[in-house]
């Protein structure tokens, strides 16, 4: 694990961390939460041990908390405690409206002959730092430069970067070894991509199929092991990666590949045809949220998160997919009468028909056409 890439900025600060090289400042840069917290516990486990660490941790704000204030207290040696850390979030205070002359001039100050008993770590998680830097944004390049310009002479610079999803697999993959559990790779590359390289997301989803396929109801032979078919049940991005393909195909009007799509969605779920209402219900928010999407004229993922409110987005990995399906249909009655025949498929399904399997192939063959369907008013379950 070491040796991956997207590690290897906090791989040489938790390596600098033990050593001598330790230097009084470091600025955590970048909004990617699993490596910080893997900074965070690094530092933690070597420089705050558990029985000493009520006298030397620091978590502090400079919204609440001048840098004045801060500098002064890591000054000031601890009598409880032979080493003390600072963690200080918030650091886009420091690069608000006004000069900040004051708060600069007094961090180069204290930097200049610092607490050799104190580490300072600047929290910068206002910055998104994408897996290849050539990609990042203007606003946060200009972002990092002033800090780098700013505090790169005093501090190290630690870059908490989007991690690459080969070295996202591979961590996982490696993670599932020490412990002693095979992870077929069409699985890790299935948990990956279903969940966009989110690494919090990723460890977190881990975890469960970890725990799911340990369990002794489980246990499928001597040495457990996570399959593409334990990823699909166990985790709902996995499912909805496959309902955002559904939707391609029906976009696209390739109506054989879209009924091959609803045959695997089915057989992946647990109840079969049994989830019918849910992938109904699924697929009817798909389509409100292109519904949404082409009103708005969204035409990027940065500008999706402001017209699709709290509890009505989609996935990340999900975001680019939807807006170019959106954009496939040319008008606001193209996305309703999707919506309309979902409805329609939906109140067949809640009258109990002979062959439910039959009712949703129907629907994949209408909504993959672009022919009138006769609908008859007030007949909508799901309507919008």
């Amino acid at each position: 694990m070491s040796a991956l890439k997207s590690f290897a900025s906090t791989d040489r600060f938790l390596a600098e961390i033990a050593t001598p090289a330790l230097r009084p400042g470091y600025v955590l840069l970048g909004d990617e939460t699993f490596l910080y917290l893997r900074c965070r516990a690094g530092v933690l486990s070597t420089l705050a041990p558990p029985e000493s660490r009520d006298f030397c941790l620091y978590d502090l704000d400079l919204a609440e908390t001048s840098i004045f204030d801060i500098l002064d207290l890591a000054q000031t040696p601890s009598l409880m405690a032979p080493f003390q850390v600072f963690f200080i979030r918030n650091l886009k205070t420091l690069y608000g409206r006004g000069s900040k002359k004051e708060e600069f001039a007094a961090i180069d100050a204290y930097f200049r002959s610092p607490n050799p008993q104190a580490v300072l770590l600047f929290v910068a998680d206002h910055l998104r730092i994408p897996t290849d830097l050539r990609k990042m944004d203007m606003q946060d390049k200009d972002r990092y430069e002033r800090i780098r310009e700013t505090l790169g002479d005093w501090c190290g610079l630690v870059e908490l970067a989007r991690v690459d999803g080969a070295d996202a697999v591979r961590f996982i993959t490696a993670a599932a070894q020490a412990r002693s559990i095979q992870f077929d790779p069409d699985a890790a590359r299935e948990l990956v991509d279903a969940l966009g390289a989110d690494m919090m997301l990723v460890s977190s989803e881990f975890e469960k199929l970890a725990l799911y396929v340990t369990a002794p109801q489980v246990l499928r032979s001597k040495e457990p092991r996570i399959t593409l078919g334990d990823v699909e049940t166990m985790v709902l991005a996995a499912k909805q990666r496959s309902l955002y393909e559904l939707t391609d195909a029906i976009s696209q009007r390739d109506r054989p590949r879209a009924l091959l799509l609803l045959h695997g969605l089915l057989n992946a779920s647990d109840g079969g045809e049994d989830a019918a209402i849910g992938h109904l219900y699924m697929l009817a928010r798909t389509f409100r949220q292109m519904l949404v999407i082409h009103e708005k004229g969204v035409r990027d993922s940065r500008a999706i998160w402001n017209v699709l409110w709290q509890g009505f987005r989609m996935p990340p990995f999900a975001a680019e997919d939807l807006i170019r399906q959106a954009r496939r249909y040319k008008s606001r009655s193209a996305l309703t009468r999707a919506l309309r025949l979902v409805a329609r498929a939906d109140l067949e399904l809640r009258s109990s028909p002979a062959n439910k399997l039959l009712v949703l192939e129907r629907l994949i063959l209408a909504l993959a056409t672009d022919a009138p369907v006769n609908i008859q008013p007030g007949q909508f379950a799901m309507e919008l």
